[in-house]
């Protein structure tokens, strides 16, 4: 095809476009088309580009790429005017009056998708992209244009300010160059991702490009050589084909070696070779006649005629070791579905000898979409942009249901990910599972071919190691929300003990109808929710009575607010001011020493602080002293690490412990969770050593309690004794 060259303004005529457009659709109306680019011409006279050029240039380039994609005429009509609405005074109405509803509706779904900032806070861009999503499943041919926009878009972007062509490049990665993978058309995302990776990273791309000229200088260009030579088999084995080779894109380079963690030499496809036959009896005939030929790479083999993409996506791969041992990927299949490899979704409005064509090989190009988009309801945004990326960007594989069914999973996929891609039942009670008969560990990554039996068992719940097994984001949205569950039950369960015995101690019971009252009180929904902040440390027992009971508070003897008084520490200088470390949290009754730190103040540490090793070569920084003697009313924060039995109401009755003992909790974190025990970390106000002392004791009496101890940053580090 001759090159359609701009005319004496930088514009492409439109009997360029039209004769395109004619050459694959004689009756395209070309006289809508001309309108449609007058009318364009006029909206934008006077704009400029930021490259200087007249911006009419733009809309018209992206026409004739679509045209190139042989589309209609309704799409190549709306890249003209993709960007009238957004950017002159035409509107809705008049482009509807003009041209019909099916093309301003077009232009209009263009525009919504283009005033989309997919590069935003990841909240914020999960929500564009559901939008993006929702606008595309009403009319695939938006994002087509959309995409011929980015890509040309993109092939201008020198001109743009640099940290301006940084935030395109990442958004064109991370969104436009997997959306037109996803959609079959590769040849797209290929240029997509390497212009980002041009920008992005251009020592890493200059280095491949360098590799590649050094194996030309080495070896010649081998490409025709390694064509010729997959031609005279193919003859040999009488089978009728056009055999042609490239070198891969940089990119797609850098991602192998990325991922394999491979030298260059060792990639199997830095070169590609496609046949293309004229029915599939021939694909596997040739496959068969350079198996013979060449050594075929282990494990480097895939069918998608017999196993297709979700996106249509037929053809044979293997790899092999070629001419003078160079390892090469061939790629076979007919010309149906190469044109399917080739353009994508956009066969499905794509002409042959001047008809509509209806490719056999060709799918429905809304199904992906709509897998997806019936998940916007239910998903929350962090979910919902995850699992869009990853079926994007991921392979697949093929397993079977124990019933010999189907199930199509990204590759890298756990049983796991199996399970809750049959249903999230199953998910939820997985217990084990068997590949091809045996019994295989949850995180097992599995294979194209192989059999999975889940094993269930009722009353099993999703672990929190489970979200680093799985990779499909159904699965990860499924354990998630399990969890949330979980630990809002647990946390309902701590904090109606919290409250029971906060409430107890000013003469009150933690009934329902007084959470209730808090509740509306604190502007929550439920008294549940209340519990829930208790047992999340996001509130204490003494905000529950102050906000209930709040003239009881100094009768029960309780502080108003935390360390109402503040410690008296005997030692200091004058006008100077004392502060607890955080890695000792120290507290009356033990042996402290101060720090002098610039900016600070003195920050007092216990005697036996595995930090102050680091200060043993200044010391003109130490400062002796000591807590001043005589009872205070001050609480003291302080840390307990408690192993406890994972049994119902063990952790209940820690908390009644230490509610007992006059101790307020002011945080609870769970470290490591197992079957049998769990380890936490609480929180707690205490008036000195003695106080903490009888708490620990009382702590390790319980007969669930597997171990507790005073915890100190560094002693977690194994740097400080290890407590009681």
């Amino acid at each position: 095809m001759t090159p359609v060259r701009p005319g004496p303004d930088g514009i492409i005529p439109v009997s360029g476009l039209t004769d395109l457009v004619r050459g694959y659709n004689p009756n395209s109306d070309s006289a809508l088309i001309a309108a449609a680019y007058d009318y364009g011409h006029k909206m934008h006279d006077g704009q400029l580009r930021t490259s200087g050029e007249p911006y009419f240039s733009h809309p018209v380039t992206v026409a004739m790429l679509l045209a190139e994609q042989r589309l209609d005429d309704a799409t190549i009509i709306t890249a003209l005017l993709h960007d009238t609405i957004e950017d002159t005074k035409s509107t809705y109405r008049e482009i509807a009056i003009r041209f019909g509803d099916e093309i301003a509706q077009l232009v209009d779904g263009v525009t919504k998708l283009t005033n989309l900032e997919l590069s935003s806070v990841e909240n914020a861009q999960a929500e564009n992209f559901r939008k993006l999503l929702m606008a595309m499943s009403k009319d695939l041919r938006v994002l087509l244009v959309k995409l011929a926009d980015r890509l040309h878009n993109m092939r201008t972007i020198k001109h743009l300010a640099p940290e301006k062509q940084a935030r395109k490049a990442r958004e064109t990665m991370d969104i436009f160059a997997p959306l037109a993978g996803r959609m079959g058309m590769q040849w797209m995302r290929d240029e997509l991702e390497d212009i980002s990776f041009r920008v992005l990273n251009p020592e890493a791309r200059k280095s491949i490009i360098r590799r590649f000229v050094s194996l030309r200088n080495e070896s010649g260009d081998v490409i025709p050589k390694i064509t010729d030579d997959i031609r005279q088999v193919l003859t040999q084995a009488g089978v009728e084909a056009v055999v042609f080779g490239r070198e891969k894109k940089p990119y797609s380079i850098w991602r192998k070696m990325e991922e394999k963690k491979e030298a260059f030499s060792r990639l199997s496809d830095i070169y590609g070779f496609r046949i293309i036959t004229h029915s599939v009896a021939d694909c596997y005939t040739a496959l068969g006649a350079v198996h013979q030929r060449w050594t075929a790479v282990p494990g480097r083999f895939k069918d998608y005629i017999s196993q297709p993409k979700s996106n249509g996506y037929r053809s044979i791969h293997t790899s092999m070791s070629g001419r003078d041992g160079k390892r090469v990927e061939v790629q076979i299949r007919t010309s149906e579905m190469h044109a399917v490899a080739e353009t994508g979704v956009a066969a499905h409005w794509s002409y042959k000898d001047g008809e509509r064509f209806e490719n056999p090989f060709a799918v429905d190009p809304f199904q992906w979409l709509r897998s997806i988009t019936e998940r916007v309801e239910w998903q929350e945004d962090e979910d919902f942009l995850e699992h869009v990326k990853l079926e994007m960007f991921t392979d697949q594989v093929f397993c079977f249901t124990p019933k010999g069914e189907v199930v199509k999973l990204p590759r890298g996929a756990t049983p796991i990910d199996f399970a809750y891609a049959i249903h999230t039942r199953i998910g939820d009670s997985c217990v084990g599972a068997k590949v091809d008969g045996q019994r295989v560990p949850l995180w097992t990554k599995l294979r194209n071919g192989q059999s999975v039996t889940i094993i269930r068992a009722e009353g099993q719940r999703p672990q929190p190691s489970w979200e680093d097994m799985v990779v499909t984001g159904r699965a990860k949205a499924a354990i998630r929300r399990s969890l949330r569950g979980e630990q809002r039950a647990t946390q309902v369960r701590l904090g109606r003990e919290i409250a029971r015995v906060s409430l107890e101690r000013v003469g009150k019971k933690a009934s329902d109808k007084a959470m209730e009252t808090a509740a509306r009180r604190l502007g929550l929904e439920e008294g549940e929710d209340v519990l829930a902040r208790l047992g999340a440390a996001e509130m204490t027992g003494r905000d529950l009575i102050a906000t209930l009971y709040p003239e009881l508070l100094r009768e029960a003897g309780l502080p108003k607010a935390r360390n109402e008084a503040a410690p008296v520490v005997i030692g200091l200088g004058l006008g100077q001011e004392a502060r607890p470390a955080p890695c000792c949290n120290p507290i009356p009754g033990e042996r402290i020493v101060g720090i002098a730190e610039r900016g600070k103040g003195v920050m007092i540490h216990a005697i036996d602080c595995a930090t102050l090793g680091a200060f043993e070569d200044t010391p003109d920084r130490w400062i002796d002293l000591r807590w001043a003697d005589g009872h205070s009313n001050a609480t003291h924060e302080t840390r307990v690490e408690i192993a406890l039995a994972n049994d119902s109401g063990t952790l209940g009755r820690i908390c009644t412990l230490l509610g007992e003992h006059r101790a307020n909790i002011t945080n609870i974190v769970f470290t490591d969770r197992k079957p049998d025990f769990y380890r936490i970390v609480i929180d707690a106000e205490v008036r000195d050593m003695e106080h903490l002392t009888h708490i620990l004791t009382a702590i390790d009496a319980d007969s669930d309690v597997a171990q507790v101890r005073r915890y100190r940053a560094a002693a977690a580090a194994g740097n400080a004794p290890a407590g009681r």
